[in-house]
């Protein structure tokens, strides 16, 4: 058998999000007089409304009054220019998989739930997708299978197709055709003011460019046209080799020398390459398996020298399976019906960090951290996660460094630490929670800082903003090169002046 990476049993989520909103003066029924007939709004006794306003992870939640769930782009507009008339601050949503904390600042007001806004539309001659604000990547994904179509998408199958991508967002076909942001030609967005334009790089190339990186800060986006290609490789391989963690330098240590030497990836377009830490006392008492996964695109078995490469270091199993690429998600634990797809109420706080190889030293450093961390006697944070996302990179390094505001092309590993845990209405364990992840987020960035041959200044922290805990600085989540910030804090006083979208990885000018 192939083992499953375990997550938290999940628990209804009940009324407490409603609890603890705070009373506001909303006149909803002038709002829903500005809407169409299909938009509706929910209130804290409404029976949907828990659940439209439950979040994959519970720490720091935002906690509306109302949620506006619109039917047209008109209907976004409309929110955004009475809640900005009634000085009510507002929040877009979909996936909800966003953990930042910084998204715990929306207490009352409005969140607007792009749900209904579904539409997938396929152009004619078949190169482009025109995808509404509250598709998730598994919709889109399986809507372009049908067509002998693809494009990047998140690889998580609940999450949302724009979230991600406002983030840059990273997806498993990178290697072929970059970021999930660089497929974007344009996009209808609501601004603060409540208009709703649409942004190319022909119609306006600065917000274009801030949008692909830093786009949680400048709008609502109802829909966007992205680029899409014909499915090149139906056919899809994956080798799952599960190591106890004595050895952890080694696999990393091969991992570097098959993809990453001197810090510069060689990673074919058609290989990706992840791995995963938790604890299973089944498979091993005494601490963490590692769970490492080669994929691979075109062939039927992984290729055999890489495969045998990793069968020599002694792995507690060694499995393969063969099928396509709407099977990837569940391969690797995060289909439609996996743990983080589903809404327990628990916290999830990522600690993310970008890296250009793998310090083997390090990763033990971190290793032995988790270890203690999640095998402690009477530890809370059994179930947490560490995972290596290592997808093939040439896609994403074409476009060059500067092409948008996702500044870490030039990086090959996203390491994100998951500490998971039940909250217990306590600040203490929270405080724990954040002391376990930035210990083993800091274990990895001296292992950066560190690395002889390393690729890149890693004096500041590399962080992919849509994983971000929050403890995180500007700089870390859009870059540290003054004219990056620059750029940003310009386009954002001039688009966002009064700072409405805030809630989320916020630019501050």
């Amino acid at each position: 058998m192939r083992f499953q990476v375990p997550f938290l049993a999940a628990f209804t989520f009940d009324s407490a999000v409603a609890a603890v909103c705070k009373p506001i003066p909303i006149d909803s029924s002038a709002l829903l007089a500005k809407l169409s007939s299909g938009a509706y709004i929910l209130n804290s006794t409404s029976s949907e409304f828990a659940e439209a306003a439950a979040r994959w992870s519970s720490l720091d939640a935002p906690s509306p009054n109302l949620i506006v769930v619109p039917a047209t782009e008109e209907d976004v507009v409309q929110t955004v220019l009475f809640a900005n008339k009634q000085n009510v601050p507002f929040l877009a949503t979909n996936g909800a998989h966003g953990s930042v904390i910084s998204l715990g600042g929306l207490q009352g007001g409005i969140e607007i739930y792009l749900t209904q806004l579904s539409s997938i539309d396929i152009a004619a001659d078949g190169t482009t997708v025109t995808v509404a604000g509250g598709v998730h990547s598994k919709n889109l994904t399986d809507a372009l299978w049908a067509a002998n179509k693809q494009t990047v998408t998140g690889t998580c199958e609940c999450v949302s197709y724009l979230g991600p991508g406002l983030g840059g967002g990273h997806g498993w076909l990178q290697g072929h055709h970059g970021l999930v942001s660089d497929q974007f030609i344009s996009l209808n967005i609501v601004l603060a003011s409540g208009e709703l334009v649409t942004v190319s790089e022909d119609s306006n190339p600065d917000l274009f460019w801030s949008l692909r990186g830093a786009g949680h800060n400048f709008g609502i986006v109802t829909s966007v046209t992205s680029k899409i290609y014909d499915v090149e490789y139906p056919n899809y391989a994956i080798q799952t080799v599960t190591f106890t963690g004595d050895a952890v330098e080694d696999v990393y240590s091969l991992a570097n020398e098959l993809w990453l030497p001197d810090g510069v990836s060689t990673q074919p377009a058609t290989f990706n390459q992840w791995s995963y830490w938790f604890y299973e006392p089944d498979l091993d008492a005494t601490g963490p398996v590692l769970q490492f996964y080669l994929i691979e695109e075109g062939v039927d078995a992984v290729n055999a020298t890489v495969v045998d490469a990793f069968n020599a270091l002694s792995p507690l199993s060694s499995v393969p399976s063969t099928g396509t690429y709407l099977d990837l998600a569940a391969w690797t634990g995060i289909d439609i019906n996996a743990g983080p797809c589903q809404k327990t109420g628990n916290a999830y706080p990522r600690f993310p960090i970008y890296l250009t190889q793998y310090d083997p030293a390090a990763v033990r450093n971190a290793y032995e951290l988790f270890k203690e961390m999640t095998t402690a006697s009477g530890s809370l944070f059994t179930g947490s996660l560490f995972l290596f996302e290592g997808y093939a990179q040439a896609g994403v390094k074409a476009p060059g460094d500067d092409a948008t505001a996702f500044a870490y092309r030039s990086d090959n590993i996203l390491g994100a630490p998951m500490v998971a845990y039940t909250p217990d209405g306590t600040a203490a364990l929270d405080a724990t929670a954040l002391n376990w992840g930035t210990q083993m987020r800091d274990a990895l960035w001296a292992g950066a800082n560190g690395t002889e041959g390393t690729v890149g200044d890693f004096s500041s922290l590399h962080s992919y903003v849509n994983y971000a805990y929050g403890d995180e600085t500007q700089d870390s989540w859009y870059g540290d090169a003054s004219w990056r910030q620059t750029k940003l804090k310009s386009l954002k006083s001039q688009y966002d002046p009064t700072g409405v979208f805030s809630f989320y990885a916020p630019i501050k000018v």
